[in-house]
């Protein structure tokens, strides 16, 4: 086995190294082009020293193991192309084809590739003394596919009850390779993918947009990006769906009242095509008498009255469908308060109100720690003072009963109606220095303190 195995061996080598004295024939590995395209299939012979003689050049096609003739070159014979390669290859220099001919360089020319030219090509040197010396390249042929996007149908209506359907179908069409598609699209939607193998090689690719026809998928854009190879090409569509009117009326603002002048009820309807028809009626009666209709409105005459309120109806009709819209009418004796808006005001009226609470807040906090000195600290102060600085002791309080005995029935009388008038003030304890009052509190250092005065204020 081993034996077996090294004698495939020294065969691969020998039959890729130069023979002789170093006569080879250079291809290129591989070469590849386009249907209709024209591509060279690169033959070189180089020569060793002594040089070899070349009896004869032979390009043939492999197929499926069995060598087919496609050109010949011939130093006595000439150059010989055969059917079905005759009117599409050529050798590309002039040399080959001259009476006395050079064939270092055999180079030929394949033109208008088709499917049918891929193939492994041979390139083969008939030499004497030296025998045959060949070399192989693989022509590969490109098939660029036919690119197209079409709605699935011209007109898409979108019916009731919805159902799904294709509405637009992007293809590209017998190309080698395949193709591969993609949607670019804000449209809600599935795409479907087919692919079909055709018998010449190539692949044709499609696909199928599928969505939910209705009123939001109209003048929607679709976009069918193929890539081939290093290519891209891109092509849209606008969907054009038809639908049934979608309707609304609009015109009572919720204050019509007896005797407002010049109201009217506006029937705006959406739909493709076009409303055709549009009929009014009044639920549970008939319309009023002085109502003058005109296209898709309805004009009151006169003053408003009673008489119009009530539900009205309008049915707008396209080639679609029939589709409805109302509207409750409510008549008041009186207009109704309009105030201002309240989203805007509202808003306004909370940012102020919470403004105000926060400014009072903090107001009250202020007044409070201001008032709350601590009790110790103003009579260390007080016990500071030299003698002469120290507040008078307050006078002793009378006992209740001395106080009702002091009162005379006058002024019990007229204690309801005394009111008394309070007053602030602060006073300078750097002037109050020589004679203190038994109703200020005096600090030292010179600050400023309250000092308040209650006094009766007559009426």
């Amino acid at each position: 086995m081993a034996m077996l195995a090294t004698f495939w061996i020294v065969l691969l080598v020998a039959l890729n190294a130069p023979a002789g004295n170093g006569q080879s024939v250079q291809t290129d590995p591989s070469k590849s082009g386009f249907v209709g395209d024209t591509v060279e299939l690169r033959c070189v012979f180089i020569n060793g020293k002594p040089p070899v003689k070349i009896s004869q050049v032979t390009w043939q096609k492999l197929i499926n193991g069995t060598k087919q003739n496609v050109a010949t070159a011939n130093p006595d014979l000439g150059v010989s192309v055969l059917p079905p390669f005759k009117d599409r290859v050529s050798f590309k220099h002039p040399a080959v084809r001259q009476r006395s001919p050079s064939l270092e360089d055999t180079t030929i020319a394949f033109s208008n590739l088709r499917l049918s030219d891929e193939a492994a090509y041979i390139c083969e040197y008939t030499t004497f003394p030296a025998g045959n010396r060949e070399n192989m390249v693989n022509l590969t042929v490109f098939a660029r596919p036919v690119t197209k996007m079409t709605l699935t149908s011209p007109t898409i209506v979108a019916r009731t009850p919805k159902r799904k359907m294709p509405v637009a179908t992007c293809m590209s069409a017998n190309g080698k390779p395949p193709s591969v598609i993609k949607w670019d699209t804000t449209l809600k939607g599935e795409a479907t993918f087919q692919e079909t193998r055709n018998p010449n090689g190539t692949v044709t690719v499609r696909s199928n947009y599928i969505v939910l026809p209705s009123r939001e998928t109209h003048r929607q854009k679709l976009t069918c990006i193929v890539t081939y190879r290093a290519e891209q090409f891109t092509d849209s569509v606008i969907l054009n769906v038809q639908y049934e009117p979608e309707v609304k009326i609009e015109g009572f603002d919720g204050n019509w009242y007896l005797n407002r002048q010049d109201v009217k009820l506006t029937c705006n309807a959406d739909a493709n095509p076009a409303v055709t028809v549009y009929q009014w009626k009044l639920l549970n009666g008939s319309l009023p008498n002085n109502i003058e209709i005109k296209n898709n409105t309805l004009f009151f005459k006169g003053p408003v009255t009673y008489e119009f309120g009530g539900t009205y109806v309008c049915d707008a009709t396209n080639s679609i469908g029939t589709r409805s819209g109302l509207v409750e009418v409510n008549v008041t004796e009186k207009p109704m308060p309009q105030g201002p808006p309240g989203g805007i005001f509202g808003i306004l009226g909370v940012v102020v109100v919470a403004g105000l609470i926060v400014g009072v807040v903090a107001t009250i906090c202020m007044v409070y720690r201001r008032g709350q000195k601590p009790r110790t600290e103003t009579d260390n102060d007080l016990t500071d003072l030299p003698p002469a600085h120290k507040p008078a002791p307050p006078p002793p309080k009378k006992k209740s009963s001395d106080m009702k005995g002091g009162l005379t029935s006058d002024e019990i009388q007229n204690s309801g109606h005394m009111d008394c008038d309070v007053q602030y003030a602060e006073l300078d304890t750097a002037a109050l220095a020589s004679s203190p009052s038994p109703r200020s509190s005096v600090h030292t250092g010179g600050d400023l303190v309250e000092y308040a005065t209650i006094q009766p204020s007559s009426h």
